[in-house]
């Protein structure tokens, strides 16, 4: 019996990494494949007979090409030049120079992308508006306030908040492996600092810089919160305008729009993806340019320009980047007569304990965000890691499995709620049965999908760079593919898995583009619905919830980042 058992075992370890990829695809199949396919039906099928019309009118509609899509890829080009030109100096800080707090300064940039998107919206809001910090500090100086809110420049500003550290990311990864020699060899053919940057360094960041700019303009063009936040209705873009059909019941019409907003930014993921891959393959360099003391040691007139540029750039960032956070807080202490006051969180107190059913509570938000974070980090950790194990071996097809499992990564939120809402809400009939996902298990399918390529991206790069030998010398001592990988591999990239499963709490926690479409009444709506809710009403209160969803998304990214760490060394 016993040595039946171990056989069996022994088969099944054997056949485990298989196994467990069968059910990440189903798993892809159904929460996500399914669907966004459920999203295309509706848009190229009108009385169960395949038609394009529905697109084909969309795309001849004036108001639509001009109005919808041409502003929403407008407000994405505008909006990634804007990234583009704040990143770019901040990458030359990092790469260039030496500085204390570099290091902690660089691994801050990464804060945008762990910071919900309605959050940041709301902080915008309470800098831009009306009675906000910047018109405050035009009236202390003696000028007439700025009309900034519901402006397309304020939709470029925010949404450079969140990219131009993507864009500073790339770009120094790439400017620390240009190779020193071939800069020195260039000066020392008699180039000049500006030429030798022209003709050698130049052309190695391009690269980079093209596709932190394609990241953004896919980011940007399938924005949603902060322009829904900032620009309202009367600057829709594609997604804002799908969410209204949604909201309006007019399904064919939002079923179209997301096909071609899906399209779009499928193709240009398609460019991502191959391009990280080109990248992948080439490496770095070993000699890197040396780096440059920030405070120079002889004040040269050179010098002294480099010193202001740095110093200005200094207060672009701390305007783009701390004020609109510090505004929100600022703002959630603000009574309505302008003092000091916590009457907003006694809002959300009072709010808890004598609001009704149908109205916003703050506790069932905190506690929703934080059940469906659990549950997204329980199934998206797994996935992830398993797409990256898949991804990083050699075999025909990789690309192809590459690019279906990084699809969620191009699609909208809105679109896979759309999905989810069309498909498993409203349920479907299979096998002679019912099947229906709705609440809570909907929310977390739509997190999952938008959680697990994190994990993937931050896995993945780990496992590629391991050496080959180690499974291979685990392999021939007798250990199946998943026992190596249990036993090597994972030890090995657990900072990545620990990273990844970070992220997917903190954009679970954050989510909200699937949230506020999926989200039922009092049971399933979250901390970001909850912002946006009280936001359409009341400036305090969602500026006070907006501080209770950026403390609630630390800690949690905090301790699974510690929590995971300690568990990896045990």
């Amino acid at each position: 019996m016993t040595a039946t058992v171990r056989r069996l075992t022994r088969r099944l370890e054997e056949h485990l990494l298989s196994l467990v990829a069968v059910a990440t695809a189903l798993v892809l199949l159904v929460l996500f494949y399914y669907p966004v396919a459920t999203v295309f039906a509706d848009a190229v099928l009108v009385d169960g007979n395949f038609t394009l019309d529905p697109i084909i009118d969309i795309l001849s509609s004036e108001f639509y090409r001009n109005d919808i899509i041409w502003f929403t890829a407008k407000q994405a080009f505008y909006s990634t030049v804007a990234s583009v030109l704040l990143g770019l100096p901040a990458a030359w800080l990092f790469a260039r120079f030496d500085f204390p707090g570099r290091e902690t300064l660089r691994s801050l940039t990464i804060l945008p992308f762990v910071m919900p998107s309605i959050m940041v919206a709301t902080g915008f809001v309470a800098t831009f508006g009306q009675n906000g910090t910047l018109n405050r500090a035009l009236a202390l100086l003696g000028l007439p306030p700025v009309e900034l809110l519901f402006t397309l420049e304020a939709i470029i500003i925010a949404h450079a908040f969140y990219n131009a550290p993507l864009v500073a990311r790339v770009t120094t990864a790439a400017w620390e492996s240009v190779d020193a020699r071939a800069v020195e060899t260039a000066r020392a053919l008699g180039a000049g600092r500006w030429r030798a940057f022209v003709d050698i360094v130049l052309p190695q960041l391009l690269p980079s810089i093209a596709v932190g700019a394609t990241l953004t303009f896919i980011f940007t063009f399938a924005s949603f919160p902060i322009v829904l936040a900032l620009g309202g209705f009367q600057l829709a873009t594609i997604e804002v305008f799908i969410f209204s059909k949604v909201r309006d019941l007019a399904y064919a019409d939002a079923a179209s729009l997301a096909v071609i907003e899906t399209a779009i930014s499928l193709g240009l993921t398609a460019v991502y993806l191959q391009y990280e891959a080109s990248q992948r393959a080439a490496g770095g360099t070993a000699n890197p340019l040396p780096r440059q003391r920030i405070i120079p040691s002889e004040w040269t007139p050179r010098a002294t320009v480099r010193t202001f540029g740095i110093s200005a750039y200094s207060v672009v960032v701390f305007l783009v980047f701390v004020v609109p956070i510090a505004s929100m807080v600022l703002a959630s202490f603000t009574g309505a007569d302008g003092t000091f006051s916590l009457e907003n969180y006694a809002f959300l107190v009072e709010r808890q304990l004598t609001g009704a059913e149908f109205q916003v509570r703050p506790l069932p938000a905190i506690w929703n965000s934080l059940v469906f974070a659990v549950g997204t980090l329980v199934i998206a950790v797994p996935m992830g890691v398993t797409m990256a194990v898949l991804t990083t071996r050699r075999y025909r097809g990789r690309t192809i499995v590459d690019a279906l499992a990084m699809a969620p990564f191009a699609v909208s939120g809105i679109v896979v709620g759309l999905g989810l809402l069309r498909g498993l809400v409203f349920g479907i009939d299979a096998f002679g049965m019912r099947i229906q996902v709705t609440g809570a298990l909907a929310i977390v399918a739509a997190h999952t999908v938008s959680a697990y390529p994190f994990v993937t991206r931050n896995v993945a790069p780990l496992l590629a760079r391991l050496d080959g030998r180690l499974v291979e010398s685990a392999r021939s001592l007798g250990a199946t593919r998943a026992r190596a990988l249990r036993d090597v591999e994972i030890p090995l990239v657990w900072t990545g898995v620990v990273a990844g499963a970070a992220f997917a709490v903190a954009i679970s926690i954050g989510e909200f583009n699937s949230t506020i479409i999926l989200a039922e009444g009092a049971q399933s709506y979250t901390m970001p619905v909850a912002v946006e809710r009280f936001l359409g009403r009341r400036l305090g209160p969602a500026t006070a919830m907006g501080c209770v969803l950026l403390f609630v998304t630390s800690v949690s990214f905090v301790v699974v980042d510690r929590f995971g760490g300690r568990w990896g060394d045990l």
